[in-house]
């Protein structure tokens, strides 16, 4: 997203990230994108290096926003059912009731998900996709609103094993947050950043406030030539000789929330092509597969996708 965003005022979720800043020094580009992924209604991969603060970026945005948060440590020794839940059978009643999983909260801290089997990874794609558990036949749905931040670290980390593309494709948006500038880690190091601690954010909005705004987010005009961008741009991750596997249309879905979720931000009721360019990469940039040319000549996701973007005429929209 484009670091250019900035707080016109106004705007709760601009409180949310002003609040989310005292406990993550140093990100604030990564806490906007991640704000604007929770408005457009979408989940969060972060995948990072251990120790960059994917965790207390996700659990300061829950306790800014009040959510019920459940946080999993993903190893491979756990379950679907601890994902999901269970029906245990009541001796006194004579039946099987439901024993709630983690996913039952509006924010669910997935940490290091590509440690655990793939079978409890699968665990999550029902209630990513479609808001509810099915156990033992019987659809639950989960709160609203729900969310789901995920962390893994790089592919190749001991341990580890690639999520497949139908997992991947449920996060709206993919970044990672990277080391420190000098001058935060300085910052860091002199022990300034645990005069707040994300279990010292304090809340400035509930989750009645939150669907509220997705609601606003999901009404914002977007204009047909800017639709027509949003294509063109898919249309072309399919085309490119580079990339063998393209954006699919749930990612066209994602880029257009998302875009929405920019403008709101900027306190904007419609969309500027702009906006698309600002949310591209972090939404296409997990849902391609490079090709063994690209492969070849070392060039990575991004690189392909900006040339994309410049490739791929901005319609002319007046603001």
């Amino acid at each position: 997203m484009d670091k250019r965003v900035k707080n016109t005022g106004g705007n709760p979720a601009w409180d949310v990230i002003e609040e989310v800043k005292k406990a993550v020094i140093g990100k604030d580009d990564c806490i906007r994108r991640a704000m604007a992924a929770i408005l457009a209604g979408g989940h969060i991969l972060l995948e990072d290096i251990p120790g960059v603060g994917k965790t207390t970026l996700a659990l300061a945005l829950s306790r800014a926003m009040e959510l019920k948060q459940n946080r999993v440590q993903f190893t491979p020794d756990v379950l679907p059912a601890d994902i999901v839940g269970f029906s245990m059978y009541q001796k006194d009643t004579g039946k099987f009731v439901y024993q709630p999983g983690a996913v039952m909260c509006n924010l669910l801290l997935a940490d290091e998900i590509n440690r655990t089997s793939p079978k409890t990874q699968s665990a999550l794609l029902e209630v990513m996709e479609e808001g509810r558990v099915t156990v033992d036949a019987i659809s639950k749905p989960v709160p609203e609103p729900f969310i789901v931040i995920a962390t893994q670290n790089p592919i190749g980390s001991a341990g580890t094993q690639l999520l497949p593309e139908s997992q991947m494709d449920r996060f709206m948006i993919c970044m990672t947050m990277g080391y420190p500038d000098i001058k935060d880690e300085i910052e860091i190091i002199k022990g300034k950043s645990k005069r707040v601690s994300e279990l010292d954010i304090q809340p400035v909005i509930h989750a009645e406030h939150l669907l509220a705004m997705q609601e606003t987010v999901g009404n914002i005009f977007i204009h047909d030539a800017v639709y027509q961008y949003i294509g063109e741009l898919v249309k072309a991750t399919r085309e490119h000789d580079l990339i063998e596997l393209g954006v699919s249309p749930r990612g066209t879905i994602a880029l257009t929330k998302m875009a929405k979720a920019n403008a709101f931000l900027q306190n904007r009721g419609y969309v500027l092509p702009q906006d698309v360019a600002d949310v591209f990469l972090d939404v296409a940039g997990h849902r391609i597969r490079l090709g063994a040319k690209a492969r070849i000549n070392r060039v990575n996701a991004d690189a392909v996708l900006q040339q994309i973007l410049e490739q791929v005429k901005r319609p002319s929209v007046r603001r």
